[in-house]
């Protein structure tokens, strides 16, 4: 395994949790929103979510860094929502071994930490949107780890569980 994609809704901790992750695994880490075009994150700050026409160029870029960071063979962690399926498999592209970790929390939970999130340009308002637009991976496509907790101790599930976690066949 060398590519781990954190996925979920906006403030499930994707950025926490794959930060430490990625220092877990003596990898890399690299952040989803930093692929996003510009005009991308000028509409998520005005209060308007995102539409498939908008996630493809940055789901192409993500993709194209997880073929590359796989044929350099280091470790690396992905923080990304992949919310809907067909995101996933553009993601996992021609690296069929991607790992998907989904952070999966109730809305109230995860509410209430995009509230006292600061200096982040997603508003609080778009997460019903994320909601309504995610696709829950199921067991067999991703490992699902809750998001109550501390963050080592969620990394220290998800690097337990990544030591049972098959290879997804080509």
């Amino acid at each position: 395994m060398r590519v781990v994609v954190v996925m979920g809704v906006s403030g499930c901790g994707k950025s926490t949790v794959g930060k430490l992750l990625a220092e877990a695994l003596g990898g890399d880490f690299a952040e989803g929103d930093a692929f996003h075009p510009a005009a991308n994150v000028a509409k998520m700050a005005a209060g308007n979510p995102l539409d498939d026409d908008d996630r493809g160029p940055w789901l192409g870029a993500m993709a194209a860094a997880i073929a590359d960071w796989n044929r350099k063979g280091r470790p690396t962690v992905l923080s990304c929502s992949a919310l809907k399926r067909r995101y996933r498999e553009t993601l996992r592209g021609t690296v069929p071994d991607v790992v998907f970790v989904h952070l999966a929390g109730m809305r109230e939970t995860i509410a209430a930490r995009l509230a006292a999130r600061r200096d982040h340009y997603m508003p609080a308002g778009l997460l019903d949107s994320q909601f309504a637009a995610l696709e829950p991976p199921d067991a067999a496509e991703a490992i699902v780890v809750p998001v109550e907790g501390e963050p080592a101790v969620i990394v220290a599930v998800i690097v337990e569980r990544l030591r049972d976690w098959p290879a997804i066949p080509a």
